[in-house]
């Protein structure tokens, strides 16, 4: 059985466009696709495939696709994935720090438009001065 794919179905099986696919190529994110000798289309395999999906995985808890291509590049270097996690392991932690960030912030923002709302429903209703 032919484990080859061209880039609509690879895309379509992969929950992208083909427009990333090429993206991704540029990038060197994922490997090109090979040109069948006679044909002009490239093809893929389900080892793509596979790495499409895990890069969409990443994607989805917040990295980014410079992090997600250091930790393509761990794979191939280390293939047990021990080093892949121990890095991962660090980069959710540097997330979960910058979230809490934003979180605090946000916190501090909403207490800001609390009491300046407060402040003009006071106004308008006459009981707090300008």
């Amino acid at each position: 059985m032919d484990n080859r794919m061209r880039i609509g179905d690879l895309a379509k099986r992969a929950g992208v466009t083909p427009r990333t696919v090429r993206y991704y190529e540029s990038i060197g994110l994922i490997p090109q696709g090979e040109r069948e000798t006679e044909g002009q289309h490239y093809y893929y395999t389900n080892e793509t495939l596979e790495l499409l999906k895990k890069i969409g995985q990443l994607k989805k808890v917040g990295l980014s696709l410079d992090e997600i291509r250091e930790f393509t590049q761990l794979y191939s270097i280390d293939p047990s994935g021990v080093l892949t996690k121990k890095k991962f392991l660090t980069t959710l932690r540097q997330h979960l720090v910058e979230t809490d960030q934003k979180i605090n912030d946000l916190e501090q923002f909403r207490t800001e438009v609390r009491t300046l709302i407060d402040h003009y429903e006071g106004w308008f209703t006459g009981k707090e001065g300008i």
